[in-house]
C-alpha cells in the first residue's frame, strides 16, 4: 500500500471523532444559570398576557403617592395597568409632605385627602386632570378587650353581627372618648381587667402617623377640633366677627394638642404596626383606614376560613370620610387619570381591596362594597345612627392647627 495512502487511513478516524466534539456548543456557566430565571420570566409574561405584544412600549409614570400608594402597589393592579402600557413608580411620602414640598419630575400626585389634594391644586400653573376614584372612613383600630372597655365605659357601642356572633365593629363617641383622653385616664383604671386577664396602666391614646406628613393623623386633628369647638369647624368665629380677642383658631389648637400622640409614623407603617403579631403591645388603638382593615378580614378569611375577631374597628362620631385624590401634572399624567375614572377592571379591584368605590348613585357606593364583603363571609359594617360629618377646617386654618400641634418644620419650597 502507497504510503500516502497508509496516512490517510489513519488520519480519517482521528477526524471523524473530532468532528463531533467541534460541534458541541458548550455555554458559559453563568448563561446555564440564568436560564432558570429567563424561563419564569418568559412564563409570568405569558400569565400577564404581555408577551403577546413584545414590541408594545410601556410608559412609566412617575408620582408622589401617600397611604393610598398601597393600590397601586397591588400586584393585580399593577398587571391591569400593564394591559394598558402603562408602570406607576411610586415615590412614597405622606400626603402634607406632597403638598409642601417640589413635585419637579413627577407626573401625578395622590395625596390620601381633600386638604393635601386643594393645597397642590392652588400651586398648579396648568388646568389639571384629576380623579376621585373611591373613598374610605377614618377608624381607629383596637382590639377586642379594649373595646369592650370602651363599652362598659359608656363612650362605645357594638354593632349587631348578623348570626349574633362576635362582631367587628364598634360606634365611638369622641366627645366621651375625649374625655377619657384629657382625664389622663389609664385603661386599667377604666376597668380593663374586668375584660382581659392582664393589665394595661398606659393612658387612654390613640396612635397617630405623623400630624406633619400624613392625611390621616389631620383628618383625626379635624375630628378633635371639631369636637372641641362645639362641632363646628374652627375659623367660622373669624367670619361672623364674634371673636373676643386672640386667635380662635390657635385656642382650639391648643386645647387639642395634648390629645394627640406626637411620635407619629408614617400612614402605611401604622397600619402594618397594627396588624402585626406584636400590634396589641405597640398600640391598644391605632389610627388607620376602614379599607385596611376590611382588606385585612377578607385576607384572613380566605387563609383561616373564620374571621380575625380579636382585631376591632371604631367607628368615630362624627365621622371622617376620606377622599383620595389622584392629581395629573402632565400629559402623561393624563393617561393614568383617565384611565382610573374609565376602567372597571381597576374600579373592581379596589372593592376587592376594601374601597367604597364611586359609582353614579350615593347608596351604590357602598352596596358595591358590603356585596363582596357578604359573598366572602365578612361581616358588613352598619351606618351609625349619629350621621354627624366632622367638617373640616379652611384650609388656611387647618394649617394653623397642624402647624402648632405638631411643630412642623417649614415647606421644603412647595409644590413646582
Amino acid at each position: 500500500m502507497p504510503e500516502s495512502a497508509r496516512t490517510s487511513s489513519r488520519e480519517e478516524p482521528r477526524l471523524a471523532t473530532r468532528r463531533p466534539a467541534a460541534r458541541r456548543r458548550r455555554f458559559p456557566r453563568h448563561v446555564l444559570a440564568a436560564m432558570p430565571l429567563a424561563l419564569a420570566g418568559l412564563l409570568a409574561l405569558l400569565v400577564s398576557g404581555n408577551a403577546l405584544r413584545p414590541f408594545e412600549r410601556i410608559t412609566t409614570i412617575d408620582g408622589k403617592m401617600a397611604s393610598k400608594s398601597d393600590y397601586f402597589k397591588d400586584p393585580e393592579v399593577q398587571r391591569l395597568l400593564l394591559k394598558h402600557g402603562i408602570r406607576v413608580d411610586i415615590h412614597r411620602l405622606g400626603s402634607r409632605g406632597i403638598a409642601t414640598q417640589s413635585l419637579a419630575g413627577m407626573d401625578v400626585v395622590f395625596p390620601s385627602g381633600q386638604p393635601a389634594a386643594r393645597l397642590i391644586m392652588r400651586g398648579q400653573q396648568r388646568s389639571v386632570r384629576t380623579a376621585r376614584p373611591f373613598v374610605t372612613p377614618l377608624a381607629l383600630g383596637t382590639f377586642r378587650e379594649y373595646a369592650q372597655t370602651l363599652v362598659a365605659e359608656g363612650v362605645a357601642r357594638p354593632q349587631r353581627a348578623s348570626g349574633g356572633g362576635d362582631t367587628l365593629y364598634y360606634d365611638l363617641d369622641m366627645a366621651g372618648f375625649l374625655r377619657l383622653i384629657e382625664r389622663d385616664r389609664t385603661w386599667d383604671g377604666i376597668g380593663y381587667r374586668d375584660h382581659s386577664t392582664r393589665s394595661n396602666g398606659g393612658r387612654v391614646l390613640v396612635r397617630t402617623s405623623s400630624v406633619c406628613e400624613s392625611n390621616a393623623a389631620g383628618t383625626y386633628l379635624s375630628i378633635l377640633a371639631f369636637v372641641k369647638n362645639g362641632n363646628r369647624p374652627p375659623g367660622t368665629e373669624r367670619k361672623r366677627g364674634d371673636a373676643r380677642g386672640g386667635d380662635p383658631v390657635l385656642d382650639v389648637a391648643a386645647k387639642v394638642k395634648p390629645l394627640i400622640n406626637l411620635q407619629g409614623m408614617a400612614a402605611d407603617e401604622q397600619a402594618d404596626s397594627y396588624f402585626s403579631d406584636e400590634g396589641e403591645s405597640i398600640a391598644p388603638v391605632s389610627l388607620i383606614y376602614e379599607h385596611q382593615f376590611l382588606a385585612h378580614q377578607v385576607g384572613f378569611q380566605k387563609r383561616h376560613q373564620r374571621a380575625d375577631t380579636r382585631r376591632v374597628l371604631l367607628y368615630p362620631s362624627p365621622q371622617a370620610l376620606t377622599e383620595p385624590q389622584l392629581i395629573s401634572l402632565n400629559g402623561q399624567g393624563d393617561r393614568l387619570t383617565d384611565l382610573m375614572e374609565s376602567d372597571p377592571a381597576l374600579r373592581q379591584r379596589a372593592i376587592e381591596l376594601g374601597f367604597r368605590v364611586r359609582f353614579s348613585g350615593e347608596d351604590s357606593t357602598s352596596e358595591q362594597l358590603n356585596a363582596y364583603l357578604r359573598d366572602h363571609g365578612v361581616q358588613v359594617p352598619t351606618p351609625n345612627p349619629d350621621q354627624t360629618k366632622a367638617d373640616a377646617p379652611d384650609l388656611d386654618a387647618l394649617e394653623q392647627i397642624i402647624n402648632h400641634v405638631g411643630n412642623c418644620p417649614p415647606a421644603d419650597g412647595g409644590p413646582s
